[in-house]
């Protein structure tokens, strides 16, 4: 493979509804869209999922648009490889940290690639389903009535999994009620690091309401606590945000840090990374699943195509497009049907990029070649 261009977008797009976490509450996605052209005018494309402050984690779109301008579209443009593969290894080799900005860059090459091999990213990928389950992810509200009310919504239309962010002082109680009204359905809590090991004793009482696992409850950074946390609950931890590698997932199942692994593709630093994980993951049956950054219709794109490896036996996050957005960039939207997303079976990520779309949310744009 040869590349010639790389288009890197700055885009906005509203969010139909706002998300809160512990982390505050997001009312759009300000995020940068990668294209890269070979010299026969095919484009891959790819969404980085840093955000515009570094409250997930250090990266932020203005960093990310810094290495992707300074550092990692040269080695791309200055390197002719045969498989994406080697450039997670260039990148990983030359440039510390930064996995987001590495992610959007490698995972618009995975696109680019399949369809040169005239073949789905799912099936470059080594992706075997048909259909991946899904869930939904459902942030904090105002009113635990309003949550339920979104529940049922969701209920209704099929949802899979039901995960709740939670944050100190909306938690035991919003579970609690929850389970009253839902008692069977899969249902989970996710903390995003909001507590420490002084709050063991209200993490176990979540012991009490039967969930699928807690994610991330203590630090983004660490490992250790969580080892300590998990031996003490037997709601199994499920890792996010401490996860950027293989390295880390095996460290961390090593000690006991959790029992369950989210891999989110920008945070472990592209799909080959992820690729790692979920078969070291798969060798010793460590259920997996895909998480989620608010994405537009490209990075849902390929959540889909990485969630039909075979490891991903819990549902993700990858909901359907018009959960979040007025109107998606991709044509057709993702839909869910039953709780399950059809997968594409067009070429590439699956789904046709709508440049009229890209052109109406486009904030800037640069080329480099």
């Amino acid at each position: 493979m040869k590349i010639k261009k790389v288009v890197l977008r700055h885009m906005k797009m509203d969010l139909l509804y706002p998300f809160t976490t512990s982390f505050g509450t997001e009312y759009d996605r300000d995020f940068i869209l990668v294209e890269v052209i070979n010299e026969d005018g095919q484009s891959g494309w790819a969404e980085n999922v840093a955000m515009p402050t570094p409250y997930y984690n250090e990266e932020t779109v203005k960093t990310n648009w810094h290495i992707l301008e300074d550092f990692l579209i040269p080695i791309l443009l200055n390197n002719e490889i045969h498989h994406p593969d080697e450039l997670s290894e260039k990148f990983f080799a030359h440039i510390r940290g930064n996995h987001m900005a590495k992610a959007s860059l490698e995972m618009a090459v995975w696109d680019l690639y399949a369809r040169e091999q005239n073949a789905t990213l799912a099936s470059v990928l080594g992706g075997t389903n048909k259909t991946i389950d899904v869930g939904v992810s459902i942030g904090i509200k105002d009113t635990i009535d309003e949550t339920l009310e979104i529940i049922e919504k969701r209920h209704e239309e099929g949802y899979k999994r039901f995960k709740l962010k939670i944050r100190p002082g909306w938690d035991v109680e919003l579970i609690d009620k929850v389970r009253k009204v839902y008692p069977d359905i899969p249902l989970m809590a996710d903390a995003n690091s909001a507590y420490t090991l002084m709050d063991i004793e209200m993490l176990a009482a979540l012991d009490d309401y039967n969930l699928m696992m807690i994610e991330q409850p203590l630090a983004y950074n660490d490992i250790i606590d969580h080892a300590e946390l998990q031996a003490k609950l037997k709601t199994p931890i499920c890792l996010d945000e401490s996860i950027h590698s293989l390295e880390d997932t095996r460290k961390a199942l090593k000690l006991g840090s959790c029992k369950i692994i989210n891999i989110k593709v920008g945070r472990v630093g592209g799909l080959t990374e992820a690729k790692k994980i979920h078969d070291y993951c798969l060798e010793r049956n460590v259920p997996l699943w895909c998480g989620g950054m608010l994405e537009s219709g490209i990075g849902r794109g390929h959540n889909i195509a990485l969630t039909t490896l075979p490891g991903f036996t819990l549902p993700g996050d990858t909901a359907g497009s018009s959960l979040y957005w007025a109107e998606d960039i991709i044509e057709p939207e993702v839909t869910v049907e039953n709780g399950t997303i059809k997968v594409p079976s067009s070429l590439g990520f699956g789904y046709k990029v709508d440049l009229d779309k890209v052109k109406k949310y486009m904030v800037s744009s640069k080329i480099y070649n």
